[in-house]
Parts: C-alpha cells; structure tokens; sequence
C-alpha cells in the first residue's frame, strides 16, 4: 500500500507528531506509515484522511501486488 501522509501534512504544515496527537497514535507509528514499513487499520486511515479532509483514497492506495 502506497500513501500520501508526508505530502498531505506539508501541504497542511503538519509534523508527524501533530497528526499523531490528532489521530491517537504515537509519532512512530506515523512514521512507519509514513514509510511503508506498517499498514495502518482502516480505523486509522479514516481518521488520518478525516484530519486532511479528504476521502481515505486521495492518501492511501493499493499497489498492484497488494
């Protein structure tokens, strides 16, 4: 799964850790989001989304061998 996390937060001027205090989660887990190495629950990616105020497609897609 490919996403857009570090796009989206630099457009709203966004650290790691403010996205993680406004979704719950520790600022590690955004980086490992953030870098492909965990796949977030689909709780969590509607809460990221949700932050961003854009549909959970727009930052979070499938890759052709997911």
């Amino acid at each position: 799964m490919k996403n857009r996390l570090k796009v989206a937060r630099a457009e709203m001027n966004l650290t790691q850790e403010d996205l993680a205090k406004r979704v719950g989660v520790s600022r590690q887990s955004v980086n490992a989001i953030e870098s492909g190495r965990y796949v977030p629950s689909t709780v969590l990616a509607l809460k990221m989304a949700q932050v961003f105020g854009k549909p959970v497609e727009e930052i979070f897609s499938l890759e052709e061998d997911d």
